[in-house]
């Protein structure tokens, strides 16, 4: 029996042309005509049926469908099953075609019906469910597919088809453990190992740093790594998963594997920085660190002299990231800023292969017209950044400028992302972590002005800004500059950096007139923190240092340790990101060499929100700033609660940020230029109750007068200063 329409008698022939133009109740009365005529053809039973169910009459359909079937033998039945089968098979792949999903889903849900296992419909039916945004995370379950897949039993899986609903499946929000259990249960039938470890990978890097699924995340790279034990990506990244997740110990042990399993200084130098980054991130690994920072600068001295013609495009941006370890470990911006600008000129020189890929950028050419700032971030969210630059998107001139956001890998905006950015941007735009594609919108949308306030924080930033999409290219807020020769400006003001600082910046350095960055407060919640809860007496001092591990270092805890050994009844509470025994035993063993009782030291865990780690800054009498990296976000929100802070001033802009803002805010109390005045300040401080409620009426009165909390005058600072840029372009 033939069953494709193109080849039947006339009469089927017509009926089938009023089936696929919509025709559906001529192309019934024909296909009844032709069982009066010729009930022995049963592909006509199956049309018949199928015109039915495409009036939406389902019960009519599975009746006729059934009765033709009860007429058979067992034989007969199991052939005219397969021939129904291909019939609706077939309207259904033309509905999905013609993007008619809703229908498409009906067809294959009696397809199902009909043949309950058959894989590859119910891999359709999942594809479907996802395009109708039905679906619920448990489908994957609940329709038999991943018991089918491990059955152990030959299927004929299309695997093409397998792997897209396998993409789709990760892009789609769901249940992770059944997402994870659809992967395992996909893999023997997936031959292409190396495009499975993409899709994977891919996967995994949005779910682990766009949604916050870290554990989600680290589980596809453990697949991954199954596949491919010494797969360098897969390395990569699950050692900053693990990292991300607190495991600090495992994303030591696999940023070691991926080491000594380098074959190239590329991959070394940056295996290298993986260790050293999750060393220093656990906190309490300063013995080893150390040893690892010499090496590094090593890596990175023989990675620019054995590349003078670039980088590997595929670890050029990634290196560049890198380098900001430097600054977390050492004060010395001539060699460090000489290490970065030397990388940053090798990545672009490596990046810009893919320029012929990017669309032509726009000039400026008419000085009074409408000028449009790019804003390119994968902050624009609860994060420091955000909560910083969010006050420009609510004060900026709407007729003299269109202020664009570029919010990068950030598939699902938060409320914070939504009030502040989408809804005051010109345009908001949500954009993966595909260079060429950031650039491409850069460009098709016209910025004048494009400004990263990521850095050297982010490889995917670099890699756009290196493209160079937009004449004029700016980093300010996020990071130290990137070194970037395809940058133009970086933005400081008269105190985070030395006046000598041009020397070793490639960057034309940008100075504001009195501060790089402003706000107009923060908002604060309901304190957590008491002090008879942590068992400490009313009359005590309290220190408090609130900064992720990454920023402590043995020399700043030891001095930390001596001012507290020099204030009678005084208390240190540490809060932030770390291994919790790590820190401890760090601390504790520097309390113990310093003659300090460990009962002195509290270590609190994190809280849900920031507004309530601000309501709980309250409970501090002093902050003690970290060195070589300051706090920028956390210093700001310390003033603002009208606490005194302890800061060790240095050269580079990390050591820096809380110098600029004490004397923006008008307190010099504090300030100190040397380990020695760190340590005094730390104690007068501590001893001087009467100098602490005069830093606080200061800092109170700040409020009112302080360009450090007027976003507003800052806004019309930052303008001006872009203004002037376009009209130094237009110059030159």
């Amino acid at each position: 029996m033939n069953l494709d329409p193109s080849h039947p008698n006339p009469n089927s022939q017509q009926a089938y042309q009023h089936l696929i133009q919509g025709e559906y109740a001529q192309a019934a009365t024909l296909y009844e005509q032709e069982i009066a005529a010729f009930g022995e053809v049963m592909s006509n039973y199956w049309y018949l049926g199928l015109a039915l169910l495409l009036q939406g009459q389902e019960q009519e359909a599975q009746a006729t469908w059934m009765l033709a079937i009860s007429q058979g033998s067992e034989e007969q039945i199991d052939q005219w099953l397969l021939e129904l089968f291909a019939v609706l098979e077939t309207e259904a792949k033309r509905r999905e075609s013609l993007a008619d999903y809703t229908l498409a889903w009906v067809i294959r849900q009696h397809m199902r019906e009909l043949i309950p296992a058959e894989v590859n419909n119910l891999l359709h039916l999942i594809q479907l469910a996802i395009e109708l945004k039905t679906f619920t995370g448990k489908d994957l379950t609940s329709l038999g597919l991943i018991e089918i897949l491990d059955s152990g039993q030959p299927l004929e899986v299309n695997s093409e088809l397998l792997l897209n609903v396998l993409q789709k499946v990760l892009d789609t929000p769901g249940d992770d453990a059944e997402v994870i259990s659809f992967v395992e249960a996909c893999v023997p039938y997936i031959e292409q190992t190396q495009r499975l470890i993409d899709i994977l990978m891919l996967a995994a890097i949005k779910i682990a740093y766009a949604e916050r699924r870290t554990k989600l995340a680290i589980q596809l790279a453990e697949i991954c790594l199954k596949l491919a034990p010494n797969n360098s990506q897969v390395l990569i990244h699950l050692s900053a998963f693990y990292r991300q997740d607190g495991r600090y110990q495992e994303s030591i042990e696999i940023a070691n594997i991926y080491f000594n399993s380098c074959q190239t200084l590329e991959d070394k130098c940056f295996a290298n920085y993986l260790i050293l980054k999750s060393l220093i991130d656990a906190g309490g690994y300063w013995k080893e660190a150390p040893e690892v920072f010499e090496r590094q600068k090593l890596l990175f001295s023989s990675l620019i002299e054995n590349n003078s013609e670039g980088l590997n495009p595929t670890f050029a941006s990634q290196l560049l990231a890198s380098t900001s370890i430097l600054f977390y470990l050492s004060d010395n911006p001539k060699n460090n800023r000489q290490i970065q600008n030397q990388l940053a000129s090798l990545c672009q020189s490596s990046i810009q292969t893919y320029v012929n890929q990017l669309k032509q950028p726009s000039r400026l050419d008419r000085v009074n017209k409408k000028l449009k700032i790019g804003y390119v971030s994968s902050c624009l969210r609860r994060h420091s950044v955000g909560w910083l630059a969010r006050w420009i998107f609510q004060y900026y001139n709407r007729e003299r400028f269109d202020f664009n956001a570029y919010l990068i890998n950030q598939s699902h905006l938060d409320d914070f992302a939504q009030e502040w950015f989408v809804r005051n941007a010109s345009e908001a735009c949500s954009l993966g972590f595909d260079t060429l594609e950031i650039a491409n919108k850069i460009v098709e949308d016209g910025i004048d002005i494009l400004v990263d306030l990521d850095s050297m924080t982010l490889d995917v930033t670099c890699e756009v800004m290196a493209l160079k999409p937009a004449p004029i290219q700016v980093t300010w807020l996020g990071f130290d500059a990137s070194g970037l020769p395809a940058v133009d400006y970086y933005i400081a003001d008269p105190y985070v950096l030395p006046e000598n600082a041009q020397e070793y910046y490639t960057e034309k350095i940008w100075r504001l007139p009195q501060t790089y960055v402003a706000v107009d407060g923060f908002e604060v919640g309901i304190p957590t923190l008491r002090r008879e809860l942590l068992n400490i007496p009313s009359d005590a001092v309290v220190y408090f240092s609130a900064q992720n591990a990454q920023k402590r270092n043995y020399d700043m805890a030891r001095l930390q340790m001596k001012i507290l050994k020099s204030v009678p009844n005084s208390y240190f509470l540490i809060k932030g990101s770390a291994d919790k025994a790590a820190i401890e035993n760090f601390f504790g063993e520097i309390a113990e060499a310093e003659g300090v009782e460990i009962s002195r030291l509290i270590f609190l865990p994190e809280v849900p929100s920031e507004l309530i780690h601000r309501a709980n800054l309250a409970i501090a009498d002093i902050v003690l700033d970290t060195y070589p990296y300051n706090g920028a976000t956390t210093t700001l929100e310390t003033l603002w609660m009208g606490i005194p802070l302890v800061t060790r001033v240095g050269e580079q802009f990390a050591s820096r940020n809380s110098y600029t803002m004490m004397m923006n805010a008008g307190v010099t109390e504090g300030i100190a230029w040397t380990d020695e005045e760190y340590i005094e300040w730390g104690v007068r401080l501590g001893k001087e109750p009467i100098l602490r409620q005069e830093i606080a009426g200061k800092l109170r009165q700040s409020k009112r007068t302080s360009r450090l909390w007027n976003a507003r005058q800052f806004t019309r600072d930052l303008e001006a200063a872009y203004e002037q840029m376009r009209a130094n372009y237009m110059e030159s």
